[in-house]
């Protein structure tokens, strides 16, 4: 058989399998669809009895069909006939209770109001769903990423057991749509940016230069999101206290070697930057999203600080969870999260960084083995996006400045004083050096007169010595010494 006639073949057998009244899905009916099936599954699962988690839930699969009309088992829907897989039921139950969520709450969020659909900054093909309430993303995923999220789970519910509080993504429910010839896996996670908080720069950083800068159509959107170089001529340098900094950075490193531990690389840090001189959020609706939140650990500043479980919420109405931070005399807000963390350093990765390194440094690309890609991230985050506020610069070290620079005045000023009384006392001794010594020098000159016109008289010993004891007396007078002795207690009092 030609080649022609075995494509022509395979064309007719595929037309053969497609019924007649078959549709595309429109956007509307997949969304539809999506909240019908979570409800449905999470529905389902509250029959279910609780339990530890054991190892063979995580490969579980639970597979059903929803037709339209109903059944003895689901419910009657305006949808198209559609099949509903759900991954590790027990596991993602268990990842949700971890994280305080509960199921009338998980249902409410996704299915009380429609999705509010995004766009992707990114080069995947990923759609991205918003929840009304801004609790969760729903992301759609390939096939391979899906696999590899299912193999992650052991280890993933090893790392949540270990430390709740995390920027790697929150992963609450993974599943499987096949409706009208359309097949999408969507995966549930928390949301990193809020929307009652005016986001005024947003960016995708990776740590590599090669092709890091966002293109012509990205910079046209209303809310762009920029990468590393745009980064650096923008934003180089997003200070922190020392306390927030350190918190930051441990936390960056421990999700980084967790990731390395896994072989998982390509992953981005999603950072956005609210500017408080350019508040645009009204209080009330930021009052509303805070009192609407659902989950644990789910803002910025909860996932970088403490150790303890089930935490009084740390952030307020007016910040959202955000982080302060300083850049070149602005107080912001900023928001982050690791994502895209289902790309591992598989076959066709090795490849490609092989054939980029051929063209171009191949440090500067972005896929690379998993330890420089982790080391290459948290340098580029520790050195460029983030950096410590000195104490000595901070506001925290101006009422040390301060008492500083009034005991060095004090110090000063009680120098001038001293100086001045010691002059004092330097010219009252100097003027009664000069009254003595011309009293003494007139006594002298009376007794030599005297002297000469009595020569029968004999001369006096004894007389004399008092001359030559007057005489010493004036060499040494007691002035000087007085001096001597106020230098003495100024120095003593400078020591």
């Amino acid at each position: 058989m030609s080649g022609g006639s075995i494509n022509s073949w395979r064309r007719a057998k595929y037309v053969a399998k497609v019924p007649k009244d078959f549709k595309t899905p429109t956007q509307a009916a997949l969304k539809g669809a999506i909240q019908l099936a979570i409800g449905y599954a999470v529905g389902n699962l509250s029959s279910k009895p609780d339990r530890d988690v054991l190892m063979q839930d995580f490969s579980v699969v639970e597979s059903v069909f929803l037709p339209s009309a109903g059944s003895n088992m689901t419910p009657a829907h305006h949808y198209p006939d559609f099949r509903l897989k759900t991954y590790a039921p027990l596991a993602f139950r268990y990842f949700r209770e971890l994280f305080g969520i509960k199921p009338d709450d998980y249902l409410y969020s996704i299915c009380k109001e429609p999705l509010i659909e995004l766009s992707n900054p990114g080069a995947s093909s990923s759609w991205f769903y918003l929840t009304s309430d801004d609790e969760f993303i729903i992301k759609t995923v390939q096939p391979k990423e899906a696999e590899f999220l299912q193999k992650l789970l052991p280890g993933y519910y090893m790392n949540l057991n270990q430390n709740p509080r995390t920027l790697l993504p929150k992963f609450y429910g993974l599943y499987c749509i096949q409706c009208g010839g359309v097949t999408i896996r969507v995966v549930v996670m928390n949301n990193v940016l809020p929307r009652a908080m005016k986001m005024h720069y947003k960016y995708d950083l990776k740590g590599s230069s090669y092709k890091r800068r966002a293109s012509r159509k990205e910079h046209a959107k209303f809310s762009p999101t920029f990468k590393d170089l745009d980064f650096q001529d923008m934003h180089e340098g997003l200070c922190c206290d020392a306390e927030t900094y350190s918190a930051l950075m441990k936390t960056l490193q421990r999700d980084c070697r967790v990731l390395e531990s896994f072989k998982i690389m390509d992953y981005s840090l999603l950072l956005g930057i609210h500017v408080l001189d350019r508040k645009t959020s009204s209080r009330e609706s930021r009052r509303d999203s805070r009192k609407a939140q659902k989950v644990l650990y789910s803002t910025a500043l909860e996932s970088i600080q403490g150790t303890v479980k089930d935490p009084e919420p740390v952030a307020d109405d007016d910040t959202l969870g955000g982080i302060p931070a300083k850049h070149r005399g602005e107080n912001m807000l900023i928001f982050l999260g690791i994502i895209d963390i289902l790309q591992s350093y598989r076959f066709i990765k090795k490849v490609e960084h092989s054939w980029k390194s051929l063209l171009h440094d191949g440090d500067t690309v972005s896929v690379h083995r998993p330890n420089f890609y982790a080391d290459r991230f948290l340098k580029f985050m520790g050195s460029t996006v983030f950096k410590r506020l000195h104490p000595l610069r901070g506001t925290s070290s101006k009422r040390k400045k301060n008492s500083f620079y009034a005991n060095k005045s004090a110090s000063q000023e009680l120098l001038s004083t001293q100086k001045e009384e010691s002059e004092k006392k330097k010219a009252q001794s100097m003027d009664n050096l000069d009254v003595y010594s011309s009293s003494k020098e007139l006594d002298l000159l009376k007794s030599t007169v005297a002297f000469k016109s009595n020569d029968e008289e004999p001369l006096d010993s004894s007389k004399h010595r008092r001359a030559s004891s007057s005489t010493i007396a004036l060499d040494d007078p007691l002035p000087p010494i007085t001096t001597t002795q106020s230098n003495s207690e100024l120095d003593v009092h400078l020591v």
